[in-house]
């Protein structure tokens, strides 16, 4: 009885809340928000806001991870301030919002490797039948107009999007003064203070220089290469970084003679058998390499655009110099953690004086409890835009949100767009083998021969697919590696199945899509403890 009175109860408060106006729905709706925003324990967090600062988070950088963070604190109802100032290069190179992979990087990057690719696919066209009898030729000042106006379109999309969420955006430079206290400078000199209750350190990375005679004078790095308004002619790339092979590999694409200067090893920190092979695979695209040897001075032969310079350089391993003449010198030593100017020190936020970057815990927290870091100003984290943006996204929601997920720095997979591109996720071989010791890892590989390729007459040998796997769980999958055409595309699946716990039985149980590259995951069979020919036959 007492049962059916209450489902009356029930019945009818459903059909008066049915006939509620407008304004009574909003009250519940409200109601509701606030009871969710109880149990999360964002209401207690917002009732806790301290009205002594101006505002509750002050991001300094609008990078991808200042950008992420500033506008995810936003959303949560949080007053948010974003200073960004982009320091010109020695060459009188800036650019607006949206950090080095927006302006600098990944972006232009990326679009300069497609326009090199789209060179290569014209030869091949011919093969498939395509003809032409006018001569194709290459604008230097077609494509970095084209590139920087869709860069100049995404940098103006961040300046909207902080707009709409209500963050307040200083092109001003931010320096901590005391606790709790910053300066912006804008470029005309002119100062503000600003406080809050909390800061996120996003500031990223700049080119590093040599410090020899003529570096800073007559060179460029990646900062300049993407806007600059000549053709930079023959080319010598210093240095063998990822930057330094992706930008070699899209000029040479371009038709550039290009020479790449190596004091050591190619792709520090990757798998070296990969790396080996991209630089053989660029070899063969006319890039040349000079091993072992650093320059030590850039002489101006001629002004110009680009004039000419005269580098001279010696070996890394004796006492022999050598001398070479080029249009453009391009730096792409390493990048340098731009934390020094910040008046960290004032505050007590500890800086490695090795590499300048800043040590945080498991939640991107320094030394000084309110102050937070994201992206490449971290000690010891992968240096990409994804995550970056995914770090300053959970770090808002962990400081404003009442939720509790961190980012996860294992396993994120990475790809180096030389023109054959180079897709990995993992441990390279070298680390696995440190880690789980050779004798308890399984190494399949494979070559394969893209069916594009075939008709094209490319070369039957070049791609190469790798992973290395753990005995010991099971040959759970711990290394992934693709050398071919997409290879990021392919890479990027393969590295949710890797979260996910990937085996080798796993993959071999997985129909492959044919004919595609990343198919080939799904039937290595030869370890190359084995010995065995890899050499892929059949279609």
């Amino acid at each position: 009885m007492l049962a059916g009175r209450k489902e009356r109860r029930f019945s009818q408060k459903s059909r008066h809340l049915g006939r509620m106006g407008p304004t009574s729905q909003k009250q519940l709706a409200g109601f509701r928000w606030a009871m969710d925003a109880h149990q999360s324990g964002l209401l207690q967090q917002l009732l806790q806001q301290d009205p002594a600062y101006d505002y509750d988070l002050i991001v300094i950088g609008g990078g991808s991870g200042g950008l992420s963070c500033a506008q995810e604190a936003a959303v949560l109802g949080r007053k948010v301030m974003l200073l960004d100032f982009v320091v010109p290069s020695p060459r009188g190179t800036s650019w607006g919002l949206g950090g080095t992979c927006v302006n600098a990087g990944c972006i232009p990057k990326k679009l300069m490797h497609q326009a090199a690719l789209l060179g290569q696919a014209l030869t091949d066209s011919r093969r498939f039948g395509w003809e032409y009898s006018q001569q194709v030729k290459h604008s230097w000042a077609t494509l970095t107009e084209a590139v920087q106006s869709h860069v100049g379109s995404l940098s103006w999309g961040h300046r909207l999007a902080l707009r709409e969420k209500a963050v307040t955006y200083l092109n001003s430079y931010g320096e901590f003064v005391e606790h709790h206290k910053v300066k912006a400078t804008n470029e005309k000199g002119q100062e503000a203070f600003y406080t809050a209750a909390k800061f996120v350190i996003a500031t990223g990375e700049r080119p590093r220089y040599l410090g020899i005679q003529g570096d800073k004078e007559y060179c460029i790095t990646s900062d300049d290469l993407f806007s600059l308004p000549y053709c930079p002619g023959a080319t010598l790339v210093v240095g063998a970084s990822y930057v330094a092979l992706e930008c070699a590999g899209f000029l040479a694409g371009l038709g550039l003679e290009v020479t790449v200067m190596v004091r050591s090893v190619l792709l520090r920190g990757f798998d070296q058998q990969m790396a080996e092979k991209v630089g053989a695979s660029m070899q063969q695209l006319g890039v040349r390499f000079l091993r072992k040897f650093v320059p030590v001075e850039v002489q101006q032969l001629e002004k110009g655009l680009p004039g000419r310079l005269k580098v001279v350089a010696k070996s890394t391993e004796g006492t022999e110099t050598m001398e070479g003449v080029y249009n453009t010198v391009l730096l792409a030593v390493g990048r340098d953690s731009c934390t020094k100017k910040l008046g960290l020190e004032k505050i007590g936020v500890n800086i490695s004086e090795k590499t300048g970057k800043i040590p945080v815990n498991d939640e991107e927290q320094t030394s000084v409890p309110y102050v937070y870091a994201v992206g490449d100003v971290l000690e010891g984290k992968p240096q990409l835009t994804p995550v970056a943006v995914q770090a300053g996204k959970l770090l808002a929601r962990r400081l404003f949100g009442g939720r509790s997920e961190k980012c996860d720095y294992v396993n994120v997979p990475t790809v180096v767009f030389t023109p054959l591109e180079y897709g990995c996720c993992g441990y390279s071989e070298e680390k696995a083998t440190e880690v789980y010791q050779a004798e308890n890892l399984n190494v399949y590989h494979a070559r394969f021969w893209p069916l594009e390729w075939t008709v094209a007459c490319r070369d039957s040998d070049a791609c190469y697919a790798k992973i290395i796997c753990n005995k010991l769980e099971n040959d759970r999958v711990v290394g992934f590696h693709v050398l071919g055409p997409n290879a990021g595309e392919i890479t990027q699946g393969f590295a949710a199945a890797m979260k996910c716990g990937l085996t080798k039985q796993l993959l071999d149980d997985t129909i492959g899509i044919h004919p595609t590259c990343g198919e080939v995951f799904t039937t290595l069979e030869i370890t190359k403890a084995s010995g065995l020919d890899i050499t892929q036959k059949g279609c």
